[in-house]
């Protein structure tokens, strides 16, 4: 059961000239107190944007210091009440600026955070932005303009890296910009229909979830520590399937950026997250078929990643740098991809991890706000194992529609990443 959506004319989220009345809940899952500026600055981009949010959902994934913290800064507005009151509270806040904070009732990990704030949230369309982004001011406008189109279920967006270094690693190829959670060389330019969006910049319409159902776990990071994904790349090729008729669609004017810490301006990363994305592309393709699986994979293996090495070579030969290591950073990530790929559906033929698909958790008892008494405080957590929710970058899956599969709650995921 989902809170009650409010219909066109709620108090304090104006219609805007050229966009139908689309209330849209932004969500933002949060889990380290490490990270606490950029959560503020991501919450300030949702609050000063051009077309208002209804609310911004702040989904704390199993950190009681973190929870409290937040709801200190923000106010405990989050008492319960159902969508009417939120609605007076908008008024009264000004339209956008109402922020709830709220406790992940699932089990820890980015997918039960997401799904937490899915069943929480009051708008029809559910957007996510990544806890270290920020989005440009038009960015809700311009996915509110697309979901004048009944047909469209899904829109994301572009996603721009902010590299710790101030500048890309010149070795570092834009084809692979997946690697940090970001929108890679290869992707149509403009308002394109795709097979999956990026998750750290993306919206459904809530009726996505309700024929599709949540985000899933057990494709992410697990216990193995890799920064492992796909979660959005399954998600859309289910929804695809369960509605054919649906548009999923990219839109590279509602633009966030996104931070890049310096870990993953490395080769090491970059080698163990292509890696990984093999592993996770093993893991999706054997729920929902090799074709619907790798479709998108196949045209940028064989069209876009050979463009890039061309490009690449090319410029070794003018002397531009970077051009060598661009080419062949190319072919290692394929190469691990490919090794992860193998490594992946070895393991699936021999009964290895399985994923299933959470339902939206029925949040109309529980206190969103009360932390798990149950679960451990990580308040303090060891530095060199990253959090379960640390959300993996998902890899080059944004091309044309395709379909897939089922269904259920499983394994806890453990995730790393920026999309």
């Amino acid at each position: 059961m989902h809170p009650a959506r409010t219909a066109s004319g709620t108090p304090g989220v104006p219609e805007v000239p050229g966009v139908p009345g689309t209330r849209i809940s932004v969500v933002i899952c949060v889990y380290t107190e490490e990270r606490w500026d950029d959560i503020l600055a991501a919450v300030d981009s949702v609050r000063t944007q051009s077309l208002p949010a209804q609310e911004t959902l702040l989904v704390v994934d199993h950190n009681t210091r973190l929870l409290r913290r937040l709801k200190d800064h923000y106010g405990d507005c989050d008492d319960g009440a159902d969508a009417d009151v939120g609605a007076e509270a908008d008024a009264d806040a000004g339209a956008g600026q109402r922020v709830r904070v709220v406790a992940n009732v699932g089990p820890r990990g980015l997918s039960s955070g997401r799904n937490t704030g899915i069943a929480g949230s009051c708008g029809e369309v559910i957007a996510f932005l990544d806890d270290d982004a920020v989005a440009e001011r038009d960015w809700l406008r311009h996915f509110a303009a697309a979901y004048a189109d009944p047909r469209v279920l899904a829109v994301g967006g572009r996603t721009v890296p902010v590299w710790a270094s101030r500048r890309r690693p010149v070795w570092f190829p834009e084809e692979f910009d997946w690697v940090v959670g970001c929108s890679y060389r290869g992707l149509p330019p403009g308002r394109v229909r795709v097979r999956n969006v990026l998750g750290g910049n993306a919206s459904f319409r809530r009726e996505a979830f309700d024929a599709a159902g949540g985000f899933a776990s057990g494709i992410g990071r697990d216990g193995d520590k890799r920064p492992l994904g796909c979660e959005e790349t399954e998600l859309c090729i289910r929804l695809a399937r369960a509605r054919p008729d649906a548009l999923l669609l990219i839109d590279d004017r509602a633009v966030i950026h996104h931070k890049v810490p310096a870990a993953r301006e490395r080769f090491g990363y970059f080698r163990s997250r292509t890696y990984a994305e093999g592993l996770s592309k093993a893991l999706v393709t054997r729920s929902v078929g090799a074709q619907a699986g790798l479709e998108t994979e196949r045209r940028y293996t064989t069209r876009v990643l050979p463009a890039g090495i061309a490009r690449g070579l090319r410029d070794a030969l003018l002397g531009r740098a970077g051009g060598a290591g661009r080419a062949g950073a190319i072919v290692a990530g394929v190469a691990a991809a490919a090794g992860g790929y193998l490594v992946g559906a070895a393991r699936a033929r021999r009964g290895g991890p399985r994923f299933t698909v959470a339902a939206v958790p029925d949040l109309s008892a529980p206190d969103l706000s009360a932390p798990d008494p149950s679960a451990p405080d990580p308040s303090a957590p060891d530095p060199s194992a990253p959090s379960a929710h640390a959300r993996a970058d998902d890899g080059p899956a944004r091309s044309r529609h395709e379909s897939t599969h089922e269904s259920r709650h499983e394994s806890t995921s453990r995730r790393e990443g920026a999309a």
